[in-house]
């Protein structure tokens, strides 16, 4: 190469690199990661309006609806409920402290049976009422170890119960009805509840209340024991597999002892005892009512087995261990033979006594399993249905409420002449079949409203060991007309809204 080629290469050269440069991505400077929201961002206010009508087929004298609470009305229409929540929520996966709170309030018939005792209970004497729902304080708490790989959430304040696959906040659930499992749990809590997170895929809850349904201090809480809340949770398969685990175990008898029997002394004679005793409610516990125990255990599993297909299944087991029922002996509750034998005394002198026969208390026990199936069509409907086998082995767990205030009486141990109990150590196994659909239609762009859903169901429930807990219309000359099954159709319609 001649050397005065050499400038044109080196020019050449120099161009290539020039225009390759230019094609090449140019390195882009680190971009900062967003702010977090500021903490009245993720402040919300927002609810739902409720209503809708359980049709029995049974045509029950009474309009009662047995073995339901929030649809415990028959055939006649039901303002269920109109609920308010403002809350802030936590975040559980924050990696710095994280606080918050959420308020929940009700105006509606169902508010009768989500009291807390000595907390607004007796406020408005109708069936539509008012009640507190939730009312607590949040906190995440970054606290890591060995123990606690993603920190520790506390809460504390009214709150839900952790038991069960149903809930109070109706549009969460997959029917209008609710589970025998749901209606004789524990509904609320008042106390302090920490969960603490161990792996990415087992919680562990620990807490303490004063109780089922209780305030606190008297007459919030009918006695002076606190119980315990607690459980585990699993989160496997990358969530679509969930297990939780949940006890609430502690003292619920009241200090007052729950309801009063009612003699009808004019009958108490030697020979016509023991059926001289008429109409009368039996006391619930012969016991200490500080260390009588009320336990309510679930172990509820979810599993979204496709991306339509959600299955759940929910296990139950409940037991009063102080409670009293009528002696199959006497015919009456143990703890009331001073007070029978000093009425039979006066009027019989020659009456022997009860008074030293053996007292102890019995118990009494409920086991259940619900079978649940969720199937996704598409975004407007869904066809859900449950299986449910529930065991009250005394009759002591299922109860009929048709007074305004017959739940909230029987949790403060007061008189509840009302209330619907059946035969005692008798015992119902009851089996419930329900199938339905969650209709959530397109609907028009709306200021404050933000959907609709409607949830059909048809209901079938039986006795499958032969007794006949059912009401049914009235035949000539039978007043207590009974059946050993009933079939329902029922529908509610359900408005949320949000405000903010």
């Amino acid at each position: 190469m001649k050397w005065y080629s050499l400038p044109l290469v080196t020019a050449a050269s120099l161009a290539a690199g020039v225009a390759l440069a230019a094609d090449l991505p140019k390195k882009k400077a680190p971009v900062a990661p967003p702010p977090p929201p500021a903490w009245l961002d993720t402040l919300t206010v927002d609810g739902y309006v409720e209503g809708g009508i359980a049709i029995n087929f049974n045509q029950p004298y009474n309009k009662l609806n047995w073995g339901h609470l929030y649809t415990d009305r028959a055939n006649w229409p039901t303002f269920n409920g109109a609920v308010l929540t403002v809350q802030r929520p936590i975040d559980p996966k924050a990696t710095t402290y994280d606080f918050g709170f959420k308020l929940q309030g009700q105006i509606g018939e169902d508010a009768r049976y989500n009291h807390l005792t000595g907390f607004l209970d007796y406020l408005i004497h109708d069936r539509t009422q008012i009640a507190i729902l939730e009312a607590n304080v949040q906190a995440h708490l970054p606290w890591t170890s060995i123990i606690s790989e993603g920190g520790v959430d506390v809460k504390a304040g009214i709150m839900p119960t952790y038991n069960g696959a149903e809930l109070m906040y109706a549009k969460d659930n997959l029917f209008y009805s609710h589970s025998y499992i749901f209606n004789f749990g524990p509904f609320l809590h008042t106390g302090l509840m920490t969960t603490t997170h161990v792996r990415e895929w087992l919680d562990v809850y620990a807490g303490v209340t004063t109780g089922v349904n209780n305030w606190i201090g008297y007459p919030g809480q009918p006695n002076a024991s606190p119980s315990f809340h607690g459980g585990f949770g699993l989160n496997l398969l990358e969530g679509n597999l969930t297990v939780l685990g949940i006890v609430h175990h502690g003292p619920q008898n009241s200090s007052q002892g729950r309801f009063n029997y009612l003699y009808t002394p004019a009958a108490l004679t030697a020979s016509a005892w023991p059926n001289g005793v008429l109409g009368g409610i039996p006391q619930a516990c012969i016991c200490e009512p500080n260390t009588a125990n009320r336990t309510f255990a679930n172990l509820t599993t979810t599993w979204k087995a496709t991306e339509n297909l959600t299955l759940i299944t929910d296990i139950a087991y409940n037991r009063e261990s102080g409670w009293n029922p009528i002696s199959t002996v006497t015919g009456i509750p143990q703890n009331q033979y001073g007070a029978f034998d000093g009425i039979a005394a006066g009027i019989n002198p020659a009456w022997p006594g009860l008074a030293a026969l053996p007292q102890k208390p019995q118990g009494a026990e409920s086991y259940a399993i619900a079978q649940y199936a969720s199937y996704k069509i598409n975004d407007i409907f869904k066809i859900n249905g449950r299986i449910e086998y529930y065991r009250d082995n005394k009759n002591f767990f299922v109860t009929g409420f048709p007074g305004y205030f017959d739940s909230v009486n029987s949790f403060h141990g007061f008189p509840c002449p009302s209330c619907i109990f059946q035969p005692a150590n008798v015992g119902t196994s009851y089996l419930a079949l329900t199938i339905g659909t969650t209709i959530t239609p397109e609907i028009p762009k709306l200021p404050i409203i933000t959907g609709l859903i409607l949830r059909p169901e048809f209901r079938w429930d039986t006795s499958v060991n032969g007794t006949q807990p059912f009401f049914r219309g009235q035949n000539s000359g039978n007043w207590v007309a009974r059946s050993s099954s009933q079939g329902m159709f029922n529908m509610d319609v359900i408005i949320p809204f949000s405000l903010l």
